[in-house]
This record gives structure tokens, sequence and C-alpha cells, in this order.
């Protein structure tokens, strides 16, 4: 088993400090069995009446006061400050999935972290979820149901190629480059079955296509290794 603090057979829940919608969050949270918090994401948790499980992260921006509603041992703290939050908090779970609210939104640079950190650990399966978006880290096979019409984007972190089927634009014989080509704005035409060449593609998606996406990945057993 993978070293980390938090391991799951199920999905979980992690929140973090960043804008999301309260009922958004509500939603998730009512429907998580598990919840973890990245730093001050600990906030929203307990402001919704809920307690993280654990609470991962240096700590700079979860209030003493904050700090001491939680139960003992809930605390984690990572003092190094060579990794966001979130990154800390990812690497540290160990679970089929993750579903991360509060990481997209307000702030792009945070973003943008956010979603190297996904290429940074392609064997942690993360759906980062948004007010308007739903981003994973593609996996080396996927399988998705979806309306058609459905907006597909496809944007690459590093050189990668892939093969697709059930979109208005295939990608078959494209290189992808984040400084070159790139996929954004395709749409769904049937059944959709994505394959990709390495760890490299992210894989936006409507936040109302969700459900399918979950399914399509707890079905898809392909997995990255962990970079070295």
């Amino acid at each position: 088993m993978k070293s980390g603090i938090v391991h799951s057979n199920a999905p979980i829940v992690l929140v973090g400090a960043g804008s999301i919608k309260k009922s958004v969050l509500l939603d998730a949270l009512q429907g998580a069995s598990r919840i973890v918090a990245a730093d001050g994401g600990a906030a929203q948790v307990l402001d919704l009446g809920f307690v993280p499980e654990a609470v991962i992260g240096d700590m700079d921006s979860l209030p003493l006061e904050v700090q001491a509603q939680l139960p003992a041992g809930v605390l984690h703290p990572i003092a190094e400050q060579e990794s966001t939050d979130f990154d800390k908090a990812l690497r540290n779970i160990n679970a089929p999935l993750v579903l991360g609210y509060g990481f997209l939104g307000a702030r792009l640079d945070h973003q943008l972290a956010c979603m190297t950190v996904l290429a940074r650990r392609p064997d942690r399966r993360c759906v980062l979820v948004g007010e308007e978006d739903a981003i994973v880290l593609a996996p080396p096979e996927l399988a998705l149901d979806l309306p058609e019409g459905t907006r597909v984007s496809l944007f690459p972190m590093a050189s990668v190629e892939g093969t697709s089927e059930g979109l208005h634009w295939p990608i078959d014989e494209l290189a992808f480059a984040p400084d070159d080509v790139v996929g954004t704005s395709n749409r769904v035409t049937g059944p959709v079955r994505l394959t990709m060449t390495g760890p490299g593609m992210l894989l936006i998606l409507p936040r109302v296509a969700l459900p399918a996406l979950c399914r399509g990945l707890a079905q898809s057993r392909a997995e990255w290794p962990a970079r070295a």
C-alpha cells in the first residue's frame, strides 16, 4: 500500500480554501462518506456543519480558533514550503478517486498550480470540481456516456498524443503540447472513448457531467504510474 495519511477504498471529498458556491459544496459533503480538508478548507467544511476526518497542510491559512474546533488527531501539519497545500493533501490520500472542491475559481495562479499538481501526481486520480467545470488528468483509457453536444476540452500539460471516438473533431494523429496544439471546445457526437500515450492531458467537462465522469473513471482500470 502507498504511504500516506488517509487510506480509503471509497472516493474521498477533499476541500480547499478557494472559491466554491456553498450550495455546490454542500451537495458534495452531504453525499460524502469521508471528508478531508487542505489547510484552510477545514473552515469551509465546519461552516457547513461537517467535520473533516483529516486536515493536511502547513496550517498557515487555518486560524487557531478554527483549529481549536477540530477533534484531537485531525490536524496533520506539513511544514515544508516547497509544495502547495493541495499537493500536500493529494499525495497523502490513497483512494480510488479524490473529488477536490475549493481549488478552482478566484485566483488564476492558484488554479494553474493545482493543474500542475494533477500532472505531477498522475498516480493519484483526482477530479477538481468548480462552479462550471470538472477537470481530471485523463487516464490511459476512458469511456464516457455523455449527451450529444456536451463540451469536451482537452488541454495538454506536456507533449502527448491520443485517439478519440465520439468527438466532433477527432484527435488522432495530433501532437498536443501546451505551447502548440490544444483541444479546447470540442463536442460530443456519440459514445466517447479516449486513449492517451502518456500522463499529460487534462480533460475538462461541464460540472453537470461529473456523475458520468465518475462512472467512466470507475470503469477505467488502466492507471498511470507515479512519476520518478
